[in-house]
């Protein structure tokens, strides 16, 4: 009996340390990486995350008893992250929203949109999460204004992120903000690539409808960057170069409570002309005085150059108050001589055209208690484009200066009525001056007129999220009174979302918008035949304060990786001129406005297997002016591109991401002499305008990246792109000049095929 007893003491002794030993393993904490690999098996998921957020982290293994709903929980209580279950498929992995973050109860509908990094959330914006981002065809860098072109309904109907056109709107109807300053300059090499430095941007929001009430200008939509909002407790860096220019990146701790960020770039043309710097410039140069000048002239010495550094400060000044402090600054600049021999002496004279953007800004959080924010804002942006042509036959020179200095300051606070319904409210002014120069030695001209426009805005806001998650409405008012005209403008703004049958959404979007600044598109006529866009403010008269109204309704269908969104919509905007269109017409010289309006539908097929991605987009778009003085009622917009098609493919493997994809879309509109009839009255005779187009256009681009793991914190990234890698010559304007007493017509083509490459260690 005693030695039975004794086997059944060691049986249970051996039962309890088997039991503890267990236990054990199972409170044993692994990286969090290895357990999201864990749970996917179990639960047929796919978490969605920033390899960065999660370096380091580790977590005791949820028990696999758990159900998903529970595990998330679990997930979420024990880390800094926040779990969405977006389809029953797709995990959402977030950081945790910082408590100085103004109460947001907007979410991600759609994760991967396109591609890993890019969303909609149901609020009506689209999000790009560079921290996520992917892989898009033809970019290696992740350029923000090439990026949203990815979006269907949002295009460059020349190639450039200086023209971008949403849903038929003009460039300098688009609000362009980084760290909520706006900007009046958005592109270098003339817009050939973003102004704005990739490495500090880290998200980036496009709103083509909706826009939320403490936003103004942008009648056709917003591109909003933003820097990263957390304090990093570790330093971070990267140096890169590519065919264009060489950069570098820091995040720098200071103390637990404060960061600064730092980033700059540097053309490389100084030291090297790449494949890719020649391909740009001829493309900015091709039929201008940069490239061809007279017969009897010679070009020498072509250079361009250009540079940009920015900078975040981030200061957690206690637990209740929080301070950031941005600063900006960009500069392109072209340069070339004109040679020639004038009376048997070689003369020779320098032209230059210069662009610079100078902005800075300060932003203040204030938690008062767990329902009550506020958030004072004040920025200054400055601009300038200042050019010097010089004509050496007749000894001349022609000076011209656009400048913009620009204020603005903000309050807002927001009110959590409770935890389904907060209230937003705020004032906004905003005082812009705009100056512009012409100024000729020959006969002597100088003509300087600067004007100033100041406005009062209080805006208003209920935001409203379901407890289920499942409805979601943003409706506000935003009133304006501009004091120089004695006008006062309301814009009433909605946003509506509500999901239904577990795998559909429908969304409702509608606002009015105003702006007091646009464009005079400036051609062949003008400074060194170069495109030059010169800012002018609103007068009430001649130059009418440009109104916008716009509604559209969009049904999504998201499953098991299939994803199908279509928007249609009507927007209608008056206030427009003819000189901020770019005709290049018998129109070209006319001073009238009018307005346009657009219907049109956007479409976006996706599909996901595992790490591949495949997406096909449809927009469709019918847009027509009507100017007042012209004879012609209604014609063809521009920008009015009838039939887009984007279709694209994105592979990620451990390493490796590739890329790849097609662009087509119909031709845009153009004029044409009538033939047979082409001169009459020493003037061009043109046919109905934009009654004929320029030949389709068709793309295809390819890209990849691959990361070398160098050592433990340190990796590089190696990266080739080819843009029209087929080398097709896409037509992308016209023109026509009397020569001779005949027409001859202009045609400017887009870039070529165009290779890059990055090399980028991050450290």
């Amino acid at each position: 009996m005693a030695i039975k007893n004794k086997l059944y003491f060691l049986w249970i002794l051996f039962f309890i340390c088997s039991f503890e030993i267990n236990a054990q393993e199972t409170k044993e904490q692994l990286p969090l990486t290895d357990v999201f690999v864990q749970l996917q098996e179990i639960y047929n998921i796919q978490f969605n995350y920033a390899e960065s957020d999660l370096e380091g982290i580790t977590i005791i293994p949820p028990s696999k008893e758990l159900t998903l709903t529970q595990v998330l929980s679990y997930l979420e209580v024990n880390t800094k992250f926040s779990f969405q279950n977006l389809d029953g498929t797709f995990i959402l992995v977030q950081l945790k929203e910082s408590p100085f973050e103004l109460q947001q109860l907007s979410e991600i509908l759609v994760s991967k949109y396109i591609v890993k990094g890019i969303n909609k959330l149901n609020n009506g914006s689209y999000e790009i999460d560079f921290s996520e981002f992917d892989i898009l065809p033809g970019l290696i860098d992740t350029d923000v204004l090439q990026a949203v072109q990815a979006f269907p309904g949002i295009q460059s109907i020349n190639e450039t992120v200086s023209n971008i056109n949403i849903r038929g709107g003009a460039h300098d109807q688009n609000l362009i903000l980084w760290d909520g300053i706006k900007m009046y300059q958005s592109g270098h090499f003339f817009g050939l690539i973003s102004m704005f430095n990739p490495q500090i941007t880290q998200q980036v929001s496009v709103l083509k409808n909706g826009t939320e009430t403490m936003l103004t200008d942008g009648v056709s939509g917003t591109i909003s960057m933003e820097t990263d909002t957390e304090i990093n407790d570790t330093f971070k860096g990267s140096l890169g170069v590519n065919f264009i220019d060489a950069n570098g990146f820091a995040d720098i701790p200071l103390g637990d409570t404060s960061s600064l960020q730092i980033a700059a770039r540097k053309s490389t043309s100084d030291f090297a002309e790449t494949p890719t710097y020649t391909n740009f410039f001829d493309r900015i140069a091709q039929d201008t005085e940069v490239e061809t000048n007279a017969n009897d002239i010679l070009n020498s010495n072509q250079e361009f150059d250009f540079y940009d550094m920015s900078l975040r400060w981030l200061y957690t000044i206690s637990d209740k108050d929080q301070l950031q402090l941005n600063f900006l600054n960009a500069n392109n600049e072209l340069r070339f001589n004109e040679n020639s021999t004038i009376s048997g002496m070689e003369t020779s004279r320098r032209s230059s055209l210069r662009q610079n953007s100078i902005a800075g800004a300060l932003q203040y959080k204030r938690i008062w208690n767990d329902a009550w924010q506020t958030t004072f804002e004040v920025y200054e942006t400055d601009y300038k484009l200042k050019s010097n042509n010089a004509n050496i036959i007749e000894e001349q020179r022609f000076q011209q200066e656009n400048s913009i200095s620009e204020t603005s300051l903000k309050l807002m606070t927001n009110y959590k009525v409770h935890d389904n319904l907060q209230w937003l409210n705020g004032y906004h002014f905003v005082e812009t001056k705009v100056t512009n120069l012409d100024d000729v030695d020959t006969p002597r001209f100088r003509l300087l007129v600067s004007e100033v426009v100041r406005t009062h805005a209080l805006f208003s806001q209920l935001n409203y999220r379901s407890s289920d998650r499942k409805t979601n409405l943003n409706f506000g008012l935003r009133h304006n009174y501009i004091d120089k005209f004695r006008k006062h403008i309301l814009e009433p703004r909605l946003a509506f979302n509500h999901k239904f049958l577990n795998n559909f959404s429908v969304e409702l979007l509608g606002e009015f918008k105003h702006q007091n600044t646009s464009q005079i598109i400036n051609f062949q006529n003008d400074f060194l035949g170069i495109e030059k866009r010169r800012w002018q403010l609103s007068n009430d008269a001649d130059i009418p304060v440009i109104r916008s109204k716009q509604v559209s309704l969009g049904l999504s269908f998201s499953k098991k990786g299939w994803l199908l969104s279509a928007d249609a919509y009507y927007k209608y905007v008056k206030g427009i001129t003819t000189q901020s269109q770019g005709f290049q017409n018998q129109y070209e010289f006319i001073k009238t406005r009018g307005d346009y309006d657009t219907f049109g539908a956007d479409i976006i097929l996706r599909k996901q297997i595992k790490d591949f991605t495949t997406w096909l987009s449809y927009a469709y778009m019918d847009s027509n002016y009507s100017f007042e003085l012209l004879p012609e009622d209604r014609f063809p917009n521009n920008f009015d591109i009838t039939h887009a098609i984007t279709f694209g493919a994105a592979y990620t493997m451990d390493r490796l991401r590739l890329s790849a994809g097609i662009n087509w879309h119909s031709g845009r509109p153009t004029t044409r002499p009538i033939v047979g009839n082409e001169i009459s009255d020493n003037a061009i005779n043109f046919e109905d305008t934009n009654s004929s187009r320029l030949n389709d256009y068709l793309r295809v681009d390819v890209s990849a990246l691959y990361d070398v793991k160098l050592w433990k914190k340190t990796k590089a990234d190696l990266g080739v792109s080819i843009w029209n890698v087929l080398d097709r010559t896409n037509q992308i304007n016209n023109f026509y000049r009397i020569t001779n007493d005949n027409v001859s017509e202009t045609l400017q083509n887009s870039l070529g095929i165009t290779p890059n490459a990055v090399l980028r260690v991050h450290f």
